[in-house]
């Protein structure tokens, strides 16, 4: 990546914001050049530093050097970059960068639309605070909103998922009300429903709700 970077500016990299903690996102921090400034939430910096004596911790040598709470406005080398974090959603410590004069968004795993939406629950995300934190995305004044696995998605695509993801979470919720059971509910899921591509099999959109539908407490 660096050497990409280096065939369109000579000027070194000197920060590095974080979208969220995941190993596919934090441990390729190794490879920048020591005492690069590290951006996050102030979630995302608790769960890189709990990762620790995991399969695949985050490198504790690079842990971010700055965190917020809800937004930080900046102005990096005469550009301005807006950080946003409204609730815990995809993880606990999502963080969208905004460049508001150039009208992008990067919105990580958020805006990673594989299936209808993914949590990891066992980082704080629920469907609940997706849908909140897409809301947010869609209030930005943005043109284009650059996902966390590559693809550049339209205002019009998030908005169209974001009407999926509130129906299929209300038929979730109707369905368990109504005592079906899992498997019964997985089967009306369809064919959009399907795992994220590559890496780790995480759990479904259909699965994250049904537990948070279910769990008792």
């Amino acid at each position: 990546m660096l050497a990409e970077i280096a065939k369109i500016t000579p000027r070194p990299v000197t920060h590095v914001i974080l979208s969220h903690s995941d190993a596919d996102h934090v441990n390729g921090l190794s490879g920048f050049p020591k005492g690069v400034a590290i951006i996050a939430q102030e979630n995302c910096m608790k769960e890189m530093d709990a990762s620790k004596g995991s399969t695949r911790p985050a490198p504790q040598d690079y842990l971010p050097t700055q965190t917020y709470d809800k937004e930080l406005n900046l102005t990096i080398d005469g550009v301005r970059v807006q950080l946003r974090h409204w609730v815990p959603a995809h993880t606990s410590g999502d963080t969208v960068m905004i460049l508001p004069d150039e009208k992008i968004a990067f919105g990580g795993d958020l805006v990673d639309l594989t299936q209808f939406a993914l949590m990891h629950a066992q980082k704080g995300g629920n469907s609940a605070g997706w849908i909140t934190s897409m809301k947010g995305i869609l209030a930005i004044d943005a043109n284009a909103f650059v996902s966390g696995h590559g693809g550049i998605e339209t205002k019009d695509n998030l908005r169209a998922r974001l009407a999926a993801v509130e129906a299929r979470r209300a038929k979730i919720k109707e369905m368990v009300a109504a005592g079906k059971s899992l498997d019964e509910i997985k089967a009306t899921a369809g064919p959009e429903e399907k795992p994220h591509p590559g890496g780790p099999v995480f759990p479904t959109f259909t699965e994250v709700v049904y537990e948070e539908f279910t769990k008792k407490g």
